[in-house]
């Protein structure tokens, strides 16, 4: 059976994501794959992640998917999707299902897949989340780093000065990605 673990990460909430997820497949290979975006939420992530894993499985494999969101596995497990579908993509308060997109994906992917969810506590040494937490979390910063970097400065005049300050230190280039 092939292993699906993944995790989500946000800076902000919404604010800049990752995401990422490790397959192993039958004859223990492992792949690591992950990605983000500069403006999301911690649950897009964490339902991004499952996709982006599921689309990698052939149409027909049996899956064990490990999460430590209790959103995506209680959406599958508790019957949340059956119930959001018959009520018209409507939450039992009568809101909108956020992420619908998502849903609607993640649906199609297992729908053609015999998948089985398990939940994980997250940071609490499982090796793969903890993987998987760790990648999110970087490509998360890479996000937010860019979009710190990315608007063109303020324009503003300041005091002129005749020489650098006694702490002036020469410019560095920096890399976004490390």
């Amino acid at each position: 059976m092939i292993q699906i673990h993944t995790d989500g990460s946000c800076l902000g909430n919404p604010g800049a994501g990752g995401w990422a997820a490790v397959i192993v497949d039958e004859n223990n290979r492992r792949e690591e794959i992950c990605g983000g975006a500069e403006h999301t939420t911690n649950n897009r992530m964490e339902l991004t992640a499952a996709i982006r894993a599921l689309e990698k499985i052939s149409a027909g494999a049996s899956v064990e998917l490990f999460t430590d969101s209790s959103y995506l596995k209680n959406a599958f497990t508790n019957g949340w999707l059956v119930k959001w579908k018959r009520n018209g993509w409507k939450t039992a308060t009568k809101s909108p299902v956020l992420n619908q997109d998502l849903w609607l994906k993640l649906d199609e992917l297992i729908s053609a897949r015999a998948v089985k969810f398990n939940w994980v506590k997250g940071h609490a040494g499982n090796y793969f989340n903890e993987r998987c937490d760790e990648l999110a979390r970087r490509v998360a910063g890479k996000f937010q780093r860019q979009a710190k970097i990315a608007p063109p400065p303020k324009i503003f005049k300041s005091p002129k000065i005749s020489k650098p300050p006694k702490n002036f230190s020469k410019p560095v280039q920096l890399s976004l990605f490390d």
